[in-house]
């Protein structure tokens, strides 16, 4: 024989309701919370993953071409530094004082 306790059936109704409405509650937090969370890191203008990555393997090949080209750089100036011959320098002679005369420029006048 089942017993009908009023006040049992109502209490369990109650937390039934209860429990319903905070779920719901919290649905509406984490909704809430992330639309928050969304707006402030837009303003916070980060870059989203796949970018950071392009950039951070473009970052890698500047400086591996930058190593090459600096040693590339090196050995050509060693290189040119082996080719180049010591320049002597030049004993000045003197001018001398009495030689032809200067050349003159033409000129032109008018008719």
């Amino acid at each position: 024989m089942q017993t009908e306790n009023r006040f049992l059936d109502d209490l369990a109704k109650l937390m039934l309701n209860a429990a319903g409405a905070a779920q719901g509650m919290k649905a509406e937090m984490e909704n809430v919370m992330r639309q928050r969370l969304e707006r402030w890191f837009a303003d916070m203008n980060l870059v989203p993953r796949d970018e950071f990555d392009a950039v951070r393997a473009m970052a890698a090949a500047a400086r591996e071409e930058n190593s090459r080209l600096s040693a590339r750089l090196a050995a050509l100036e060693a290189q040119l530094a082996a080719q180049k011959k010591p320049v002597k320098p030049r004993a000045s002679k003197p001018r001398k004082l009495g030689g032809a005369a200067p050349k003159r420029r033409a000129r032109i006048t008018p008719r």
